[in-house]
């Protein structure tokens, strides 16, 4: 097996290639009955470039692929980046505006959806209305620059391609075409395009190179321990960068097979594991959460899993511990990251002692740098408050086409803003704290959201909760929270609010308490704060 520190020095095909050509039989994707070795999966993502080329896509050209986690996805993307293509991710989430927007934005000639993903009817959302088209493209008005629609389904509709007739339009481009896109690919050509998912406003389409994706995620594997042969449950999905970057590509450079999955399911998720004898389960905090709800759970064996990364603002510490102690997972690590980092900032390695396990987000990833700073830019010492800064080989080449947006958020020596709020201990392990725009004033005194929430988490009874400040006549503000009981827990405002008063300072307590069934979303999974509205 070759070194997997080649991959730094690559692009994205051309790792796939030293897979092929170093560990042809290693498994590389097991969905469902599709299961590909890397010699196969080499095989595959070349036909579909080949396809890509005969459909005119062009060296730089956009591409989207709309659909969930699946071997066909993962033969999509890196057909689309083997054939010199840029790849654009569209989250599974968006409705018909969302999606036309970010395909739209990047101008994409080509696009991969699922149709019947959850009964969304995409091909239907990206058209919108349904004027008579020109004869040579599929009609979406909104979107002039699509000229081919490819579907992972069976589909009828006559301007859309199924995957297969697709596919077959690689017989008119010959393979070495493919090779000869390959190796004109440099590593500081842009390889995607992955859209941040803000609560506000338009999302922004964050450009990283091939060098920064392979140079990162070769980082990220050794940081948390991700071995050759190792069978990785792709939960996260891939048009984020927990799903593609610290998952497929991940799996890429340590030549581990890939077991993509389209929605989570907790009793699903359990047999996969225990079917497929998966090694490395990373997810969100609600993933593990769900499971841990599921009272049949110590039915299945999960015995096989070695490894669990999460990450998150904040990573309730009574998680982590039951993760550890009821699932029986011997690594958990954190880790902190935006799509802006590449997905990844700080890792807290494996050695790390449990309390920075339990409550840090690790340590920046070498060759790059996190720092704190104050508003007047005044990089700060260990120990201080102030807004977490990132700057290296992760940060991303920009916005795309927003030399404006990119400007303010990467200031002119290199420094990323996150808006995150943080503070580095003596020996730079991260402490997430917040978002600066959550922050509220109770009395003169600050609020971080995030640090109530992580106290409010500690309470046996709680899943979730999300703090907001509201108006307030004597003090300001004052904070209320919402908080999701845990499945078959009990309990009531008055006792939170009693639990916050032996746990953090008054001025911190919120004054309200509202149960609730579920939290407004982002369609990348974050609560919106707000929507968030008190009861009258």
């Amino acid at each position: 097996m070759a070194n997997v520190e080649q991959a730094e020095l690559t692009t994205i095909p051309a790792c796939l290639r030293m897979a092929a050509a170093d560990s042809p039989s290693v498994e590389a994707v097991v969905d469902g009955d599709l299961r590909l070795t890397f010699a196969q999966l080499d095989a595959e993502v070349t036909t579909f470039a080949r396809a890509a080329v005969a459909r005119g896509l062009r060296p730089g050209d956009r591409a989207a692929v709309w659909a969930p986690n699946s071997g066909r996805w993962i033969i999509a993307a890196l057909g689309i980046l083997a054939a010199g293509g840029v790849l654009a991710p569209i989250n599974t989430r968006f409705k018909g505006e969302e999606a036309r927007y970010a395909i739209g934005r990047v101008r994409a000639s080509l696009l991969v959806v699922e149709d019947g993903f959850l009964d969304n009817g995409y091909l239907a959302a990206v058209r919108g209305s349904d004027p008579r088209p020109p004869a040579d493209r599929m009609p979406v008005p909104a979107l002039p620059h699509v000229r081919t629609v490819v579907t992972i389904d069976t589909t009828d509709d006559p301007f859309a391609l199924p995957f297969e007739r697709f596919l077959a339009g690689a017989e008119a481009v010959p393979a070495h075409e493919i090779d000869r896109r390959i190796e004109r690919l440099r590593p500081d050509d842009i390889a995607d395009i992955m859209f941040t998912s803000g609560t506000t406003g338009y999302p922004k389409g964050a450009t990283v190179t091939h060098a920064a994706n392979m140079r990162v995620n070769l980082a990220w594997s050794e940081a948390v321990g991700l071995r050759p042969l190792d069978r990785y449950l792709l939960v996260n999905p891939f048009f984020h960068s927990f799903g593609y970057r610290a998952g497929l590509l991940a799996c890429l450079i340590r030549r581990a097979t890939m077991v993509p999955m389209a929605v989570f399911d907790a009793d699903r998720t359990m047999r996969i594991i225990e079917r497929e004898r998966i090694t490395v389960f990373p997810g969100a905090p609600t993933v593990y959460t769900s499971i841990l709800d599921r009272p049949q759970f110590r039915r299945f064996d999960l015995s096989s899993v070695r490894l669990a990364v999460t990450g998150s603002t904040i990573v309730p510490v009574p998680l982590l511990e039951r993760m550890r102690r009821e699932l029986g997972f011997e690594s958990v690590i954190t880790a902190y990251g935006l799509t802006e980092t590449c997905g990844t900032a700080t890792v807290c390695p494996p050695d790390a002692d449990e309390h920075r396990i339990s409550t840090s987000c690790g340590k920046a990833i070498p060759g790059t740098e996190v720092a704190i700073m104050d508003p007047l830019g005044v990089l700060l010492p260990p120990g201080e408050s102030g807004e977490i800064v990132v700057r290296g080989y992760n940060v991303m080449a920009g916005y795309f086409e927003d030399p404006a947006a990119t400007a303010k958020a990467v200031d002119a020596d290199g420094w990323l803003h996150t808006g995150d709020v943080g503070r580095l201990d003596e020996d730079g392990y991260l402490w997430v704290t917040d978002r600066i725009k959550d922050m509220f004033v109770v009395g003169g005194f600050n609020v971080y959201p995030a640090e109530v929430e992580r106290l409010i988490a500690e309470h046996p009874a709680v899943a979730e909760v999300a703090v907001i400040g509201t108006p307030d006549a004597r003090m300001g503000e004052v904070g209320h929270a919402f908080v999701l009981l845990r499945h078959g827990a009990d309990a009531t405002g008055d006792e939170l609010i009693a639990f916050c008063r032996e746990a953090m300072a008054n001025y911190k307590v919120p004054r309200r308490v509202s149960i609730v069934e579920e939290f407004p979303r982002t369609p990348g999974g974050k609560i919106q704060k707000f929507r968030l509205v008190p009861a009258t």
